[in-house]
């Protein structure tokens, strides 16, 4: 867990106070994956505010090391800089929070305009310094993340800074004019049409952010939000069900079934339930799976589950339609499900890391490929469940452990194949088969012939499969569809 103060400025260089706060917004981008998680910049200011510091102090060691603990934070990066006017200087140094010592001091200089790259440079330092090595030389860390323009920079944290929504609207739109590809201003531009309930503008903004982007996921929460709250209940869908194949956040779950619900959809119940048995304890979730359950007709397990609502929460709203329907009367209408609007990525990535680290811990004692073999189970729980990027990170991993891993390889040929990134899928299933043949590899290949028309390639993977696994359910499925494509093109007219 790391908390990034923004850096203090020493120069007498007027109009560059916004620096201060570009190091947290361009370090988080840079360092909020793998083993590290960045504390937002909203559980800051909470922690500021708890203890009676303005935002724009420049606190004292103790005090920074008060905030840290106050946020059960591992590090804190601090820092300052400096423009003579010709050369941009920053020098940072780390807390550990545990140890109680500073890192030795870091420093990154160029000209302005080449500040975010400095900044990246710095986050490769950082990465460095508290964790394992980057595994990658500084100047190509730095090249895998496009240039920003200075002016591009400045009015987004400008817009972060801003007071209001229209302010904040107007210098995320110029960012994105200026830089057009600067998905981190697409996203803040995007949110905040949300916020003033400008829908459309939201869902045309939100959709421009590649899928592949790291501010991708939260992109399409709002998405979903934006498409919800204008009736597109079929994108709104859609959003929700790429943002959970990523990440299984529960509160996405929890809109999907509200979205199924609206669509007289009934995969509605199974979302609901899910959310309940995942967080039994936020009452938006039992009250939705009660009116769900109302609803097919169950209104014992309705009674049930807002019982169980009202055991730990007032809610007046739960109280009426309990009241109602215990007294065997029909509700005029039915209350509205109630969908989620806060987007918690933070949380959930800090609890996985607490889980991944106790894993890790225990794990170290044992022999690498037992190691291994517990990723690659994980990794199949997380490939079936749809979580797609968390899967690939365990088989991986995996594959670092032990290389000889033949379950290793086939996850991955699987999520390469769910990426559809056939070629990396056809050649990590080959690998998996040459280590050990296994009836999920023979069917990625077959999978794979398939999409290029080479049926009786894939019939061949397929009967292998099969030999290794009469009762698969996948393969015998896959052989028929393969017999009745092959039929069909046999009966065709011939040209």
């Amino acid at each position: 867990m790391l908390l990034i103060i923004p850096f203090e400025n020493t120069s007498n260089v007027p109009g560059i106070d916004w620096i201060s706060e570009a190091f947290p917004e361009v370090l988080s981008s840079r360092l909020n994956t793998g083993f590290l998680v960045v504390i937002s910049r909203d559980d800051r200011l909470s922690a500021f505010d708890r203890l009676g510091i303005p935002a724009g102090a420049k606190p004292s060691r103790a005090t920074i090391y008060q905030v840290g603990q106050g946020l059960d934070a591992d590090y804190v990066l601090m820092g300052d800089y400096r423009f003579d006017g010709t050369t941009f200087t920053t020098h940072a140094r780390i807390m550990d929070l545990e140890k109680l010592r500073l890192s030795p001091e870091m420093t990154e200089s160029g000209p302005l305009p080449s500040l975010i790259n400095m900044q990246t440079a710095l986050a490769w330092d950082v990465l460095n310094t508290v964790g394992p090595s980057a595994n990658v030389v500084k100047e190509k860390f730095v090249s895998q993340f496009p240039p920003v323009r200075l002016d591009a920079l400045e009015n987004y944290v400008r817009g972060i800074l801003a007071p209001n929504a229209q302010e904040k609207i107007k210098r995320f739109k110029e960012a994105v004019r200026l830089e057009p590809t600067h998905s981190p201003a697409m996203l803040q531009l995007g949110k905040n049409y949300y916020a003033v309930r400008d829908y459309e503008s939201a869902i045309s903004t939100l959709a421009k952010i590649p899928k592949t982007d790291p501010a991708a996921n939260e992109a399409q929460f709002y998405l979903g939000l934006a498409a919800f709250y204008t009736g597109q209940m079929d994108k709104a869908d859609t959003a929700f069900h790429t943002l959970v194949a990523r990440l299984p956040l529960t509160e996405v779950f929890n809109n999907l079934g509200v979205v199924a619900a609206r669509r007289g959809d009934k995969r509605a119940r199974g979302y609901f339930e899910k959310s309940v048995q995942t967080d039994p304890n936020d009452p938006d979730y039992r009250f939705n799976l009660a009116i769900e359950l109302y609803r097919e007709g169950d209104a014992a397990a309705a009674t049930q589950e807002l019982r169980e609502l009202l055991g730990s929460h007032p809610d007046p709203e739960a109280r009426g339609f309990l009241d109602i329907i215990s007294s065997g009367s029909q509700p005029p209408r039915l209350p509205p499900e109630r969908i989620k609007r806060n987007y918690d990525e933070s949380s959930f990535r800090q609890v996985a890391l607490a889980i991944e680290n106790t894993n890790e811990a225990r794990l170290q004692k044992t022999d690498p490929v037992s190691h291994a073999a517990f990723h690659v189970q994980r990794g199949d729980q997380l490939l079936e469940a749809g979580v797609i990027s968390e899967a690939e990170k365990q088989f991986k991993e995996a594959v670092v452990l032990d290389p000889t891993s033949a379950g290793a390889h086939c996850g991955l040929a699987r999520v390469l194949e769910s990426n559809q990134d056939f070629a990396a899928a056809r050649n990590e299933a080959k690998t998996s088969l040459k280590l050990k043949p296994s009836p999920k590899a023979y069917l990625v290949l077959a999978r794979l012939d398939l999409g290029e028309n080479k049926s009786s390639t894939a019939a061949q993977n397929v009967d292998h499969a099969l030999a290794l696994d009469p009762a698969n359910a996948a393969a015998v499925a896959l052989k028929h569809d393969i017999a009745t494509g092959v039929a069909s093109k046999n009966q065709s007219p011939q040209p």
